[in-house]
């Protein structure tokens, strides 16, 4: 009996999760559209700023993945140096950053 109280309760909360409204409450009475001086929506600006530093961030990664597959090239198959390492974490970095900016 217990069990199937628990499979019925977890159903309604998921039921309820999948109704609920994405992303932050909006307050009442606030707009839902906020204008900058210059007249332009905030979150326009907001995106196309995100989207320039992904475009950036990008070539970065590119520029840096390149870089990558050449110390590799060169490199004894068991030895890395430290640039090569340093290089992997900052690939790693800016792809999380990408992403994460990719995700809002």
């Amino acid at each position: 009996m217990l069990p199937r109280i628990a499979l019925i309760l977890a159903a309604a909360l998921a039921m309820q999760a999948q109704q609920a409204p994405h992303g932050p409450p909006i307050p009442e009475g606030a707009p839902e559209d906020v204008r900058l001086p210059s007249g332009k929506l905030q979150r326009e600006e907001i995106l196309k700023s995100d989207y320039q530093k992904s475009l950036e961030d990008a070539r970065t990664l590119s520029k840096l993945a390149d870089e990558l597959k050449v110390d590799l090239e060169k490199n004894d198959y068991n030895v890395l140096s430290l640039a090569t390492l340093k290089k992997i974490d900052e690939i790693d970095k800016l792809a999380k950053r990408i992403h994460d900016r990719l995700k809002r």
